[in-house]
Formats: C-alpha cells, sequence, structure tokens
C-alpha cells in the first residue's frame, strides 16, 4: 500500500509539472501570437477610421466608436488601385501557369529520363542556387532592355517562369514514385507524356499545390523585379502601386485610406494561406522525405 501511495504522489507530481509547462507553453504562444497579430489589427482598425478621427488623436485608439468604410471607396476612386490588382492578377496567374508547365517538364526529365550527362546538368542547375539574387536581377535587366521589353507584361514575367528550387523539390516528390509503375506503363506502351500526365501529376498532386500556392504568393509580393523593370503606370503591381500611393500627396495625407489599400492587397493572400495551409505543410515534408 505504502508503495502504491508513493507511486500516485509522483504520478501526480509529474501531472502537474506537466500542467504547468502547457500552461507556461500556451501564455508564452498566447503573447507570441498577440506580438504577431497587433501589426495587423493596427492595420485593420486604421482603414476604418475617418480621416478626421485619426487626425485628431493625439494619442492613438485601440479602437473605434465610428467605423467607416469610407477609407476603401477612397482608396479605389482616389488611385488606381483597381488596375493594380488587375495587372497582379494577371501576371500572378499567367506566370505561376507557365512555371509549372516548365518545372514539371524539367523534374520529369531528372526524375525519369535517361539522358548522357544527366547527374552533371542536375548539379549544375542546382549550383545556381548560389548566385545571388542580385546579379541575377542585373542580367535580366540588362537581357530584358536589349529586348526592348520595359513596361510589359513579358518583361514582368519571363524572368519568374522558372525556379531552380521547385523543380528539386518535385524531382524529389517524381523520385519516391516507384519505378516498378513506369516499367509497367512502357510495357503498355503508353509515352512519357502520357505517364506524367495520368500518374505522376495525380500522386504528386500536394507538392504541386504547394508549389502553386508558394509561386502565387511570391508573384503578389513581387516588388523588386517590377520596380525595376516597370515606369509605366498602366503596368505597375499592387506593390508598386502601395509605392506610388505613399509616395505621392494621398498616401503621405490619408493615412487611413492608405490602410485600407494594404488591407484590400493583404486580404486575398491571408485567406489563400488560410485555406490551403494544411496543404502547404503537406507538400512540404512529402517533398522533403525520401522513400
Amino acid at each position: 500500500m505504502e508503495h502504491e501511495t508513493d507511486y500516485k504522489k509522483i504520478e501526480s507530481a509529474a501531472e502537474k509539472r506537466q500542467k504547468a509547462v502547457h500552461a507556461i507553453t500556451y501564455v508564452f504562444l498566447t503573447l507570441w501570437a498577440v506580438v504577431v497579430l497587433f501589426p495587423f489589427y493596427w492595420m485593420l482598425l486604421t482603414s476604418v477610421k475617418s480621416y478626421g478621427a485619426y487626425n485628431s488623436e493625439y494619442i492613438p485608439k485601440f479602437f473605434t466608436l465610428s467605423p467607416t468604410l469610407q477609407n476603401y471607396a477612397d482608396a479605389f476612386t482616389e488611385v488606381s488601385l483597381g488596375k493594380y490588382l488587375l495587372n497582379t492578377t494577371v501576371f500572378t496567374v499567367v506566370t505561376t501557369a507557365v512555371m509549372l508547365l516548365v518545372i514539371t517538364l524539367a523534374a520529369f526529365a531528372f526524375a525519369r529520363l535517361e539522358f548522357r550527362g544527366k547527374n552533371a546538368a542536375f548539379l549544375l542547375f542546382l549550383s545556381l542556387m548560389m548566385i545571388p539574387n542580385e546579379l541575377v536581377v542585373i542580367t535580366n535587366f540588362v537581357t530584358v532592355t536589349n529586348l526592348n521589353m520595359r513596361n510589359s507584361f513579358s518583361g514582368l514575367i519571363l524572368p519568374s517562369v522558372t525556379s531552380v528550387f521547385y523543380i528539386y523539390l518535385l524531382k524529389e516528390n517524381f523520385q519516391q514514385i516507384p519505378d516498378s509503375l513506369y516499367l509497367a506503363a512502357k510495357v503498355d506502351g503508353t509515352s512519357d507524356l502520357k505517364y506524367l500526365l495520368k500518374v505522376m501529376i495525380p500522386i504528386s498532386k500536394p507538392t504541386l499545390v504547394t508549389i502553386t500556392i508558394l509561386k502565387i504568393i511570391e508573384c503578389w509580393n513581387s516588388y523588386v523585379w517590377p520596380r525595376l523593370i516597370t515606369d509605366d503606370e498602366n503596368y505597375f503591381l499592387v506593390s508598386n502601386g502601395i509605392q506610388e500611393i505613399r509616395e505621392n500627396g494621398f498616401g503621405r495625407e490619408n493615412i487611413p485610406a492608405m490602410m485600407a489599400a494594404v488591407v484590400v492587397i493583404s486580404v486575398p493572400l491571408i485567406v489563400l494561406f488560410l485555406l490551403f495551409r494544411k496543404k502547404i505543410m503537406e507538400g512540404v515534408s512529402r517533398g522533403g522525405t525520401k522513400g
């Protein structure tokens, strides 16, 4: 009986320590969440404050009793926010679609086809990841300028239609598919393209979904290249548009409307990530797991 009592005491103490650790962890995570989410709350709060109420606050208030949506109307009427959103949508959709085609074919070639110098070519391809982005931007700028593609969607899109990292990620995923499936398909007379479309792409769907979402986020947030290659407002993306809004008088004077524009631009990506966060995690884990 004494041993049983001692065991229960030890078990009870262990449970208390575990609960204390969990409580401390939850408190820390809650505080961290507040720190991370506060800028988004402040952005949303500012966007629904009236211009007069915002400017009359000598001490910023953490709430408002008279929210308004006028700032969102101003963001679309005072500046070309709608045009920026349309340009970004076209840029994102076309770039992502072309990139998926390019990386899928490249990954299939490196994963399944046999040709002389394949391993050396792939190692050389991976070595491109070691080149600083700044050097690539300079090279791309000179090339696009020499081809007279500045201030055009072609100049915006072409340098972004491939990715060494995504090719590597998809190749690793393709290589997890058993060779026996490929050999059986070849015995049945199935072409490589049909095997890719009917077998490899459906099996690798989580990774392809992940790559698609990450590329959409990358294109939507793209700033340096669009800023460098375009000076015509007709080709501005949302990132360049926000910079233009900030630099002109409207953005500096009407901070609530500026925040409204930022909210409009941020919401699509936030919703996209929340909807597909599990797919992103699944795709990354599949791409990084061998066997």
